[in-house]
């Protein structure tokens, strides 16, 4: 692969701009080989030292030689850290029974019309309730965003326009436009409070092995903690979203802890570039197994309990059956919510009609719908409004724009 020369911004991933591109999201056909380029080390900042960052980071125990602390006993445990969006366990249980009356009668009134043209694709609360949604929660926990708000994010990396909202507008101009959406959402379902939220990847697949030699490149600490003072400025969340490349997901998380203590930030993983075997990402979609979400999922309830935090939010986005192939054996944990993402792009129908077949299919816990604003409408096709996506069944509680 011929690799473009390096640049330098803020001390960010260093790459040609014209040459990193996100990978086409299909879900019609394998995926094109991609022409993705490599990622210089002093720019990735963590590729070097980043596991090793991560496993200090994730260290609770004494000093080498000392005798660890007794965590055996048991100990009143306070209240988690609030958020200004978190509610009660109570109200939380309440929301929940809400969504659920809403799908019922939704379902109940489509059975009682006999006249009734039946919805299409992703649109019918008769085939939700028959697939299982929504999935029982064992617990809420004080602190949980979701299901009483809705969660809508702009997706993308700050050092490239052609990756996402995110990155593709000055900063005062993306908080401007992110914030117009919150406004869009509030008006479409004025009884679920909007939560704004920027989504970070963190790390990028690559075309070329890179310093790390897993086709993946990282982000610096303070390009992370950047972007978490923005979403703090418009009193937002952050995510950190992982494409895992050749590497696996338990050497990348740990680099992140120190990020995921705070109580305003939550994670994501991106199966599509989960490779295995040492594919090179972009010349098949990747995979991501329920033992490898179910890691994720433990080491955010570790941490959660550790640092007496909210509930964090877990985003796996999905476009095709095999990216989650077992979703069935997902773990739901009380400290985590769960969702998952449908993520791929084109024309509506094709949406609807992946959003029913791999995430309305296989319930798991709550749903999230992404737009993409180019790509979605590059054909001539709308961009789906606020109202149409709040005609799926299950209605998602997550919104992606890129």
């Amino acid at each position: 692969m011929k690799v473009g020369p390096f640049e330098r911004l803020l001390g960010m991933i260093q790459t040609e701009e014209t040459g990193l591109t996100h990978f086409v999201r299909s879900w019609a056909r394998p995926l094109a080989a991609a022409a993705l380029v490599a990622m210089a080390a002093a720019a990735c900042g963590g590729d070097k030292d980043g596991a090793a960052q991560g496993k200090d980071g994730a260290r609770t125990g004494a000093s080498p030689g000392q005798p660890a602390a007794d965590t055996t006993k048991a100990r009143p445990q306070a209240p988690p850290q609030r958020t200004a969006y978190g509610k009660t366990a109570a109200e939380s249980q309440q929301c929940f029974n809400r969504l659920q009356a809403r799908l019922d009668s939704a379902a109940n009134a489509l059975k009682a019309d006999s006249t009734a043209k039946a919805p299409g694709s992703g649109r019918n609360p008769v085939f939700a309730k028959e697939q299982g949604w929504y999935p029982k929660k064992g617990e809420f926990r004080d602190g949980d965003l979701l299901p009483c708000s809705r969660i809508v994010a702009y997706y993308g990396n700050p050092s490239s326009t052609r990756m996402g909202a995110l990155g593709e507008f000055p900063r005062d101009e993306m908080l401007r436009r992110l914030q117009g959406e919150v406004r869009r959402w509030s008006q479409a379902d004025p009884s679920t409070p909007v939560i704004p939220a920027l989504h970070l990847i963190a790390v990028v697949a690559q075309g070329a092995p890179g310093p790390s030699g897993h086709y993946r490149a990282q982000v610096r600490d303070q390009v992370v903690d950047s972007i978490y003072q923005m979403a703090k400025s418009i009193n937002g969340v952050l995510f950190i979203d992982v494409q895992v490349g050749t590497d696996d997901i338990r050497t990348i998380m740990p680099r992140f802890e120190q990020f995921l203590k705070r109580p305003d930030v939550h994670f994501a993983v991106d199966p599509e570039f989960y490779m295995r075997g040492g594919i090179v990402p972009g010349r098949r979609i990747g995979t991501m197994y329920a033992a490898d979400i179910n890691y994720v999922t433990d080491q955010l309830a570790r941490i959660v309990r550790e640092n007496n935090l909210p509930p964090k939010v877990l985003v796996i986005h999905r476009f095709t059956r095999n990216m989650v192939p077992d979703a069935e054996k997902i773990q739901l944990r009380p400290e985590v919510e769960f969702v998952m993402d449908m993520d791929g792009w084109g024309a509506p129908w094709l949406k609807y009609d992946s959003y029913q077949d791999y995430i309305v299919r296989h319930p798991v816990e709550f749903t999230g719908f992404k737009l993409f604003y180019h790509n979605d409408t590059k054909k001539g096709d709308p961009l789906m409004t606020p109202r149409d996506v709040l005609g799926l069944w299950p209605q998602p509680l997550y919104i992606q724009y890129q």
